[in-house]
This record gives structure tokens, C-alpha cells and sequence, in this order.
């Protein structure tokens, strides 16, 4: 059929604008930031088709990364090809990085300070609320029989009481997938839903639209791995010429890099992968700090991977005994090796994924790849919340009721009342706040 669209392709600089809003609005994690894209992009300008953007979505679902802003990279690469996939994706990340280098300065600055404590402990009980709804929200598209839910099981007992790397979790779902297909793909099997019909004449990208660049076709791709790779070793030269303690650099640089290619599920996945090697193995930061960075990433737009950064900026601080220049330096270097790979992957890995679209074994794959995101959110609930609930260690007299009741308060806001997030983190402040005063003065008057 041919390509015809009541809808002229957007100028570049219109796009541009959006891209550079998006990044400052798109508060409220994955769910938020597909939201915030579908209304401007779907419903308001007709730029793309809902069923073109929910195609470019299950790609994204795909490839390692943060979803929401390889979306963003994706549309932005079909409507003005690689200039517009860069920008999308650039302007998706750096005000929340930019935000965060603040609060991180702050952080550590004033962290110690009681309002400023009072202010994260209020915090903290609300971002445990955030996690546990995206575990329900996540379990309940994923976990669609048996099959997912002993996958989910398994991938949550591996991590908590065997310390199993979430990579290796993964490597073993694939095989599985691999082994059920051949032995019984009826396992495999689920109900779809009906698509909605519309018309899709109506938008500039819709499903008659020319695919650009489909299938695998070596020389682009071998050309974008080495841009790629020349970017990715432009930092390791600044370091050996500029900074004292290479072989920091240097781990924090692969550590970043490794991430990156761990990360499919998106935030909630390589959240429990990144706090159990920065706290645990390599000391970089406390587990009350990294609960802390959540909460700091939580409160900034853009995606909640940004947590990264503060992780970057904590190494570098803590390593180089208290220097918020080498915290920046960290903080950068964690951004640009967590996002580089990202625009690796949309570049040249999108067109080849298109051409497995409705494959019986890919699909198959996906579906054990999220459940082990549903066993990895379970245990990023335990790991983070138990040092909230429990500050004092896992026994009923270190039970800290304040945090308890205020997660239950976050939960019935956000379910039953859909209180947006940012109204969430306000008043979850303002709880901390008030709590410390309420405290202040009752000491005071014992």
C-alpha cells in the first residue's frame, strides 16, 4: 500500500522543542514518560499512529536501556532520522542529570544537617510505595500463567538467598525459553487483546509507513560500533592523562559500561544489579545512601536509571576523600557510559528487531525476560525497604512504625486516590519535615 499520510512530517526544530520539554516534564517514571510521549505525539499532533508507537514500544522492551527514552530515541530516529534520534534522546537525559549533580552537592553538603535528614526520611518510606506499585503494576502484564510466575519465583530466590547476578538470571531464562520451545511452546501460549481499529491514514507514521533501514546490513552497523567505541574510549584517555587514581577510573568506566548491557526491563532491573555491587562488592557508597540516591532520582524528571549518576557521583566523592569536583567527575562519566549504549542499540538494533516481530520464540524469550524483572523488583523491594521499616536491623524492636504507616498512607494515595508522583514527593517531604518538628518539640518538653 502506499505511503500517504493527511499529516506533513513535523520540522526539525518543531520536534526539537518537544524533546527539550519532554525533559523537564517527564516526572513519574516509565508509566509517566510513555504517557506524557502518547498524548503529544499520538493524540495531539498525530506524528505517529497508536499502533506504530506501541510497535516502536515492544522493541524498546527489547533492547537493554531505559525504555521510555530509547522510545524517545526510536520516534525521534523516524522522524528525522539520526540528528533527531540524538537529540531525542540527549534532551531525555540531561536536565535530570543536571538536577541530580545539584541535589547530589547538596546531599552531601548538607545531608547531616536535621532538616535536611528529616526531609529524605519522609522520603524514604514513599519511594518504598513507588517500587512496591510498580511491582503489582509490572506483575500483573507479566506474569500471565505458571510458567512466569515459577520463572519469577526462581529469579527472587536466586538474588536474595544464593546472590545470583541478574545477568546470569537472564542467560538462564533464555536457555529455558529456548529448551520449552522445543520440547512444549504450548507453555508459551496467551490471549491477546483485539487491536483497537483506527484510521491510520490519520498520522505521519503509521503501519503503511516505509520502515526506514529495515533488516541487517553489516557496514552501518560495523560503522556505528566504531563511533561508538571511539566515543566510548574518550574518557579513558582524559583519565590516564588528567586524574591520579587510574584504575578507579577505569572500574568505574567498565562497571557503568557492563550496566548498560544488563539493563532490559529498564530502571526497576538494574537498580538491585547496581546496589548489590556498588554497596556490597565494591564499597562505593552505603545502602542508606543508595536508598537516598533513589529518592534524590525519584524527585527529577527524565528516567529513574538517573540513579546511576548519583551512584557515579557518590564513588568518586567518597574515594577522593570528600572532593565534590571528583563526585562531578564521577557523575559524568556514570551518565555517559549508562546512556551511550542506548544509542548504540536503537541505532542499529532496531532494524534488525523489526524483523522478528511475531516470532513464536521471541516472544516466548521476552515473556521469561520479564519475569525475572517482576523477581528482581520483589527483591529491590526487600533490599531497599528493610532498611526503612527495620533501621535498626530485621528485629520487631528496631520496627519503625512512622515509616510503616506512612508507606501504607503512600500506597492508598497513589492507588486509590492516583495521586501523581510529584504531589507524592511534596508531601512526603513535608511529612518528614513535620515529624521532626512534632519530635523536636516533644523532646524538648520531656
Amino acid at each position: 500500500m502506499k505511503d500517504i499520510s493527511k499529516v506533513q512530517q513535523p520540522s526539525f526544530k518543531e520536534a526539537l522543542r518537544f524533546w527539550f520539554k519532554l525533559g523537564w516534564i517527564s516526572f513519574g517514571g516509565t508509566a509517566g514518560h510513555i504517557a506524557i510521549m502518547h498524548n503529544y505525539l499520538v493524540d495531539k499532533k498525530k506524528w505517529i499512529s497508536n499502533s506504530r508507537f506501541l510497535h516502536a514500544l515492544s522493541h524498546c522492551m527489547i533492547l537493554p536501556g531505559p525504555e521510555a527514552q530509547q522510545l524517545a530515541i526510536y520516534i525521534g530516529w523516524q522522524l528525522h532520522g539520526k540528528k533527531g534520534g540524538l537529540v531525542a534522546g540527549i534532551l531525555f537525559v540531561l536536565p535530570s542529570m543536571f538536577i541530580l549533580l545539584g541535589l547530589s552537592i547538596v546531599y552531601v553538603l548538607f545531608g547531616n544537617l536535621p532538616f535536611i535528614s528529616a526531609m529524605f526520611n519522609g522520603l524514604k518510606p514513599a519511594v518504598i510505595a513507588l517500587i512496591i506499585m510498580a511491582l503489582f503494576k509490572v506483575a500483573q502484564k507479566a506474569l500471565r500463567g505458571p510458567l512466569h510466575f515459577a520463572v519469577a519465583a526462581a529469579a527472587f530466590a536466586c538474588m536474595l538467598f544464593f546472590n545470583v547476578s541478574l545477568l546470569l538470571i537472564m542467560a538462564g531464562a533464555i536457555i529455558l525459553a529456548f529448551i520449552i520451545s522445543y520440547l512444549h511452546p504450548s507453555l508459551f501460549h496467551h490471549k491477546k487483546a483485539a487491536e483497537a481499529i483506527e484510521d491510520e491514514h490519520g498520522y505521519y507514521i503509521n503501519k503503511y509507513s516505509t520502515k526506514p533501514q529495515t533488516g541487517f546490513k553489516i557496514k552501518p552497523i560495523l560503522k556505528l560500533i566504531g563511533v561508538a567505541l571511539f566515543l566510548w574510549l574518550i574518557p579513558f584517555v582524559f583519565f590516564n592523562l588528567f586524574t591520579d587514581d587510574v584504575h578507579f577510573w577505569d572500574s568505574l568506566s567498565l562497571f557503568f559500561t557492563k550496566t548498560a548491557f544488563v539493563t532490559i526491563g529498564g530502571s526497576y532491573t538494574v537498580i538491585p544489579y547496581v546496589a548489590q555491587f556498588s554497596v556490597s562488592k565494591l564499597n562505593w557508597l552505603t545502602n542508606l545512601q543508595m536508598t537516598d540516591g533513589f529518592a534524590l532520582a525519584e524527585t527529577t524528571p527524565g528516567p529513574l536509571i538517573i540513579v546511576l549518576a548519583f551512584v557515579g557521583f557518590m564513588a568518586g566523592y567518597n574515594h577522593f576523600n570528600g572532593s565534590l569536583l571528583m563526585g562531578t567527575i564521577g557523575l559524568l562519566a556514570s551518565t555517559f557510559y549508562t546512556f551511550l549504549p542506548c544509542f548504540l542499540f536503537v541505532f542499529a538494533g532496531a532494524p534488525v528487531v523489526e524483523k522478528t516481530q511475531d516470532n513464536p520464540l521471541v516472544e516466548g524469550i521476552l515473556g521469561l525476560i520479564t519475569a525475572v524483572v517482576v523477581g528482581a523488583i520483589l527483591n529491590l523491594t526487600l533490599f531497599l525497604g528493610k532498611n526503612v521499616i527495620f533501621p535498626g536491623g530485621v528485629e520487631i524492636k528496631s520496627l519503625d512504625l512512622i515509616s510503616l504507616t506512612w508507606i501504607i498512607v503512600s500506597l492508598v494515595l497513589i492507588k486509590k486516590f492516583r495521586m501523581n508522583v510529584i504531589y507524592l514527593v511534596g508531601l512526603s517531604v513535608l511529612f518528614g519535615l513535620a515529624h521532626y518538628a512534632i519530635a523536636n518539640i516533644h523532646g524538648r518538653i520531656l
